[in-house]
């Protein structure tokens, strides 16, 4: 059976470079609304107008270098780019003495994200062997998640030692940036494009009908499954209403990306073995389970249990969905069709959040998550309709 052994040295590489990213990355995403609030006077308006912006420019960017990967037949230039940008602005956030430096910052780290999302994955797909995708694509998402768990960590530890220093805190988020950019562009070959192949527009009509109905329907499942699994802010939020004190409110993406990192390359893993129909199935019952749970109860025993459910969901999901994709797209066109899906996805969820936040206000927390379980029904009836 195969194991972490057989995983190829370059998605472990790949791997490492999202968790150094990440931790990088969330130590200062995890302290900038309260540093644009109070150190440098901002309003929340225009924290959430930058936070659209910054958004909106990533999905825009997905597209264009996920098609410009097929076109020119490399993945890694474009990541180490995409990358590169993020570690660059990193610095920038520590030296911004207003607002517009802070956006430039967002702006820039976005592009980086938009551009690497894409190639990146379509890399890891490129250098596996199809039998072993799932695994390997759940191995990434599990040292991803782990950054993302590091960093907040990271990031209330250097506040307590140093006196709630922001600007000290953003620098040390600087070294894990350019660490991951030297191991990407040292620890990862691509393969070799066949020679004299003709470079083509992947995004002509000929090759936008090769990809065919069972990859937009993996598209429009993974669309559906955003809808359903609105930002994680409102796990946050939920148990905030509950009572919990604000110094613990990190707590709540803590425990669910533990969880989220623990379980992601056991069911990616799992996923080589079985039907992927099955195991998205279970993963949406899950989150049914879990919208049901945190709609009922906002403290106590239930709730923690409702954000343990939604991050074991999130782990036999997400890398599954990214295998999928894979499964489902010719290998020359594979960049475009990440760049579709994370574009069409993370549309989703601006119209999630937009619409849960909406419910909330208007008619209370609880319609929000059965909001949600409503849109996991949709989902569960696409998945009887695979073409």
């Amino acid at each position: 059976m195969p194991s972490l052994k057989h995983i190829p040295a370059g998605v472990w590489a790949l791997g490492f470079v999202s968790l150094l990213m990440d931790i990088s990355s969330e130590m200062i995403h995890s302290l900038l609304p309260v540093f644009l609030v109070t150190t440098l006077g901002t309003s929340v308006f225009v924290v959430g107008l930058m936070e659209g912006a910054a958004e909106a420019t990533a999905l825009i960017v997905k597209v264009f270098s996920g098609v410009l990967s097929d076109y020119w037949g490399k993945r890694k230039p474009l990541a180490v780019f995409g990358y590169a940008l993020g570690a660059l602005s990193k610095p920038l956030f520590a030296l911004a003495g207003g607002y517009g430096a802070v956006l430039a910052a967002r702006l820039l780290d976005r592009i980086g994200k938009g551009i690497r999302g894409a190639p990146r994955d379509a890399l890891v797909a490129d250098i596996t062997p199809a039998a072993l995708r799932g695994a390997a694509f759940g191995l990434r998402q599990a040292l991803d998640t782990a950054g993302a768990l590091v960093g907040p960590l990271l990031a209330m530890g250097l506040m307590l030692l140093w006196a709630n220093d922001f600007r000290a805190v953003f620098w040390v988020a600087t070294v894990p940036a350019f660490l991951c950019v030297a191991l990407l562009v040292l620890g990862v070959r691509e393969p070799e494009r066949s020679a004299g192949a003709p470079r083509v527009n992947p995004i002509s009509r000929a090759n936008l009908a090769r990809l065919g109905a069972r990859y937009w329907w993996v598209v429009g499942i993974g669309a559906v499954f955003t809808l359903a699994r609105f930002s994680e802010a409102f796990l946050v939020l939920r148990v905030q209403q509950g009572g919990l004190a604000l110094a613990w409110t990190p707590a709540v993406l803590i425990g669910m990306n533990a969880i989220y990192a623990s379980y992601a390359y056991p069911f990616g893993k799992l996923a080589d073995r079985m039907a992927h129909s099955t195991l998205l199935t279970w993963g949406l019952l899950l989150l049914i389970a879990a919208d049901a749970l945190l709609a009922w109860r906002d403290q106590g025993v239930w709730v923690w249990a409702g954000i343990a459910l939604w991050g074991l969901h999130m782990a036999m999901t997400q890398g599954l969905l990214a295998t999928m994709v894979a499964d489902t797209a010719p290998a020359d066109l594979r960049g475009t069709a990440y760049g579709f899906f994370n574009l069409l996805s993370g549309l989703a969820m601006l119209i999630a959040s937009a619409l849960a936040g909406f419910l909330w206000d208007r008619f209370g927390a609880p319609f929000t998550f059965l909001a949600g379980l409503a849109f996991c029904l949709v989902a569960l009836g696409l998945l009887r309709k695979r073409p």
